[in-house]
């Protein structure tokens, strides 16, 4: 049975680069492409992104079986570690991971938790 993970992650961006490019990298590596049939083929997943400066927050929050969760989480850090994606107009967006570690789901996300486990 399915269940809901988060993953946090930090990454430093120049301004002007596409703050979607990393949060599409990671559903390019869960899914295989950015455009997709729902549901996510692996894990239905959401990914919330939020500026500060140079640096770029991301939470992702997902669901899957939970002897496929350790798989999840290295598909997102290796997406992330990629450090750049080139989106279908040809232009390559760069980014640095900083960090990026398990966290938990937030009571706030439940409800949005249980629409992911449904798929």
């Amino acid at each position: 049975m399915r269940q809901a993970f988060a993953h946090e992650a930090v990454v430093a961006m120049a301004p002007g680069e596409d703050i979607r490019a990393p949060g599409a990298a990671i559903t390019v590596a869960l899914c295989g492409d950015w455009e997709h049939r729902s549901p996510c083929p692996l894990a239905p997943h959401h990914t919330d992104v939020r500026r500060s400066g140079a640096r770029l927050r991301l939470r992702v929050l997902f669901a899957s079986e939970p002897a496929s969760e350790a798989n999840i989480r290295t598909r997102i850090e290796q997406a992330l570690s990629a450090s750049s994606l080139t989106g279908p107009d040809g232009k390559t967006t760069h980014w640095r991971l900083l960090n990026a570690q398990p966290c938990t789901v937030r009571t706030s996300e439940a409800e949005h938790a249980e629409q992911l486990i449904k798929g």
